[in-house]
């Protein structure tokens, strides 16, 4: 293959999934000139899995991808066929939206964001082999000898690395849904000296909608108040789409059970680690045997197909057994099988060879994002690629690079957990995972990212004074509330009754009334109007920041406390091997994540606070110096 100069850019990206898109246009508006490959470009933004966006914890995530200025918030408005707030009976630190896509058109409307992106050049081709020049990336090599330089690279070729598909005892080379996969990438990171494991996920099969008898199922409607990701979305779709749901049974167990010799996750056939938090049907019938049933969602894939997505079911047993395990279940006896379910297995980086901006240790200036970064998920691919877009443009740019913390967003616990504790299995965000998620909520997304959203470029002027009127317009109505006593007259009594509380004896400051659990910003309002009515967006921030002043107050305590912790900088040069005192694990783990700070250390498993206050002596008393000297 004779290989020749086809052009210099500033940001090469490889793959336009979901974290490849959002890598791609952060980097273009910023001003990088940049090129985004991919193997194919029918497949941009393809959603192979769950015609989904959203979800607990992760819905949170496309909120903080908007706010920062990404692309999926805003392009699941324009194309969902279904949204849901989830968790509405509880606090506000676990409620999150979940949209159901019309996957064919979001792929379609996110290709034509990234062709009308003035920087940003789509290419499809195949990527085979990295530039790299004295440790450094610059650039790519594709399979027909094209090579294009660049000043940083982003890999996001989520599950395509040495993909393969399994059904039953069948297996075969491929990417999802039967794409080309990527080969001879993988082998040239293992040249590079990237340690590489192999994980695997699964998907359900799709069957035809007409096939399906709906009377013996459950309707599951969306929401029908409006509702949005982006904080710039205006117009709300209204004619949605419903799901439906049902459950398999003990016929369906009775089935996989005798036919689990043949599944590939039990023959041995698959090597690779599965999402724990995503199992396929045989898992669930396996490790949560005293279950009768399991519930099973039949998802509309879009609006002009008939394929129905059958969550629940996901499984990699043998085709005819799929056939036979579906006519079990109510409503699907009769159902026509479209597409079979199938497991993927793929090579992934052991992410703690990364640094928390996600470039690499082993090779500068190169970038990775996605699932090849040992991650599950739409959602945590796209702000995965969202931030090394940024970082990769900015590295470009010559400007300094930007981390994200546990207390700034979700994206933040994602990243540090990958670079810090890394992962044996495909990682998803949950809630459980975030120790600040009072403070990382759904609904102030804007309020923690927009700022520096707007700092980097990627929120423009018009955008950034609404934001700064939204904000001035809450902290108003909180100080206005503090200063108002409301009087225990016949009118305020009369509405506390009604709510169910209990009477006033004295005065109350408004903002003191409003915290008993029974009152809302309404019942405040009616007792003490504003002049002008305030946007739902700023009363809902006004009750939810009052009503949690006390919890959310100790939580930024905590923020503090850790933040000297983060302020602690270990030394890029030190040399871990020369401490004494430090447990032998904690000393083998340090010197491979090398942690940037005190409070990153403290984070890795295996290292325990006895090493942790050992380095602290050595780094408050100048001893590394001399340490490394010795």
């Amino acid at each position: 293959m004779q290989k020749y100069a086809a052009g210099d850019y500033d940001v090469i990206v490889v793959g336009a999934g979901h974290a490849g898109c959002e890598a791609g246009l952060a980097a273009a508006r910023m001003g990088a000139k940049t090129l985004v490959v991919t193997i194919n470009l029918d497949m941009v933004a393809f959603m192979p899995c769950n015609p989904s966006v959203g979800g607990p914890a992760k819905g949170v995530v496309v909120r903080e991808i908007d706010a920062l200025g990404g692309a999926m918030g805003k392009n699941i408005d324009k194309t969902y066929i279904q949204m849901r707030m989830l968790n509405t009976g509880k606090g506000p630190a676990v409620q999150a939206l979940r949209a159901q896509a019309d996957k064919f058109q979001y792929q379609k409307e996110m290709k034509k964001t990234l062709e009308n992106e003035s920087n940003l050049t789509l290419l499809q081709g195949m990527v085979e082999e990295l530039v790299v020049e004295d440790g450094m990336c610059k650039g790519v090599v594709t399979k027909t000898g094209a090579v294009y330089r660049s000043k940083t690279v982003v890999i996001t070729t989520g599950t395509f690395l040495k993909g393969e598909i399994i059904i039953g005892d069948l297996k075969y080379s491929s990417g999802p849904n039967n794409q080309q996969p990527s080969i001879k990438l993988s082998d040239h990171l293992k040249e590079l000296g990237f340690e590489l494991v192999r994980f695997k996920t699964g998907t359900p099969p799709r069957i035809n909608s007409h096939t399906i008898d709906y009377s013996k199922t459950e309707i599951q409607p969306g929401d029908e108040t409006p509702r949005a990701f982006s904080y710039e979305t205006t117009k709300y779709i209204t004619d949605q789409l419903p799901c439906w749901l049902t459950y398999t049974n003990e016929k369906t167990h009775q089935i996989i059970d005798e036919n689990l010799h043949r599944s590939p996750m039990f023959s041995g056939m698959v090597k690779g680690t599965g999402a724990r938090y995503c199992p396929s049907i045989e898992d669930k019938i396996v490790r949560f045997s005293d279950k009768p049933r399991h519930q099973i969602f039949l998802e509309p894939e879009g609006r002009d197909t008939e394929e129905v997505y059958v969550q629940g079911l996901s499984t990699s047993l043998p085709e005819e057994v799929q056939h036979k395990i579906l006519a079990t279940v109510p409503g699907l006896e009769k159902a026509q099988m479209m597409r079979a379910g199938y497991a993927i297995e793929y090579d992934a980086i052991v992410p703690t060879q990364l640094w928390p901006t996600l470039e690499t240790k082993q090779v500068k200036n190169l970038y990775t994002a996605g699932q090849i970064n040992g991650t599950s998920g739409y959602e945590e691919a796209a702000g995965q690629g969202l931030m090394a877009g940024i970082n990769a443009a900015r590295n470009a740019l010559e400007k300094e690079e930007v981390i994200l913390s546990r207390s700034d967003a979700y994206i933040g616990v994602l990243l540090d957990d990958l670079v810090t504790k890394g992962t044996n299995e495909p990682y998803r965000l949950l809630t459980s995972r975030a120790e600040y998620r009072l403070l990382l909520r759904h609904d102030n997304a804007d309020l923690r990212l927009t700022e520096l959203g707007h700092q980097i470029g990627l929120i423009n002027e018009e955008r950034y004074a609404k934001f700064i009127e939204k904000k001035e317009s809450i902290e108003a109505e909180i100080n206005r509330l503090r200063s108002i006593i409301i009087k225990p007259n016949e009118k305020t009594q009369e509405l506390i009754r009604q709510a169910g509380g209990s009477e006033l004896k004295d005065g109350i400051r408004a903002s003191d009334l409003l915290k008993r659990p029974e009152m809302s910003y309404a019942h405040i309002h009616e007792l003490v109007p504003t002049e002008a009515a305030l946007p739902q967006d700023v009363t809902e921030q006004v009750e939810i920041q009052i009503k949690y002043e006390g919890y959310i107050d100790k939580s930024l305590q905590q923020v503090e406390k850790l933040k000297k912790l983060e302020d602690k900088k270990i030394p890029e040069d030190i040399d871990y091997e020369a401490i004494n005192g430090i447990a032998t694990e904690a000393r083998q783990k340090l010197s491979k994540v090398r942690p940037l700070s005190i409070a990153q250390a403290s984070r890795i498993s295996g290292v325990n606070p006895a090493d942790i206050s050992i380095l602290l002596v050595y780094i408050e008393h100048g001893r590394i110096a001399k340490v490394a000297k010795e």
